[in-house]
């Protein structure tokens, strides 16, 4: 087992709290990797196979608009975690993420993973709490980002 994803994935935010048992089930999907500025992490509607704990670095994650290009909905960075469609099916990416600087992250496949947690139920309820709280900060941030964008002005 490589020592170094264990001490990233035991410091990262997201498996704060967690029993050994969880980290090492993660330790053992998982890999350091490094992405190049502008680089695509992955695409919206690929198959959502792997989750990213970042380590280093900032990504982007954006929507993709026909008459306006990519428009980042998100800036997510270190201690945070990017790819959360693995979760749930139909376990396919609903964005794209892309690396505004060079990043390091922790690449866990997500397959093996969804398979270990189905069957250890408290790992898996752990584990889907907390993808449900990063799911709501994100969902928050989308509609501040909206109201930003498209928000009313006070007509007096």
């Amino acid at each position: 087992m490589n020592e170094a994803v264990r001490s990233l994935l035991s410091g990262h935010p997201f498996l704060a709290g967690f029993p050994p048992e969880a980290v090492e089930l993660v330790a053992e999907r998982a890999e350091v990797v490094t992405f190049q500025p502008g680089v695509l992490l992955f695409r919206e509607g690929s198959p959502a196979d792997v989750a990213y704990l970042v380590t280093a670095g900032h990504v982007a994650i954006e929507v993709h608009a026909p008459s306006r290009g990519p428009i980042v909905v998100e800036t997510i960075g270190e201690g945070r975690v990017v790819g959360l469609s693995w979760a749930a099916p139909p376990f396919r990416y609903q964005f794209d993420a892309r690396a505004i600087d060079e990043v390091e992250a922790v690449a866990i496949d997500t397959a093996p993973l969804r398979v270990a947690l189905a069957e250890n139920p408290v790992l898996g309820f752990l584990f889907l709490d907390r993808l449900a709280a990063v799911m709501l900060e994100r969902l928050q941030a989308t509609r501040i980002r909206l109201l930003d964008l498209y928000g009313t002005t006070d007509a007096g």
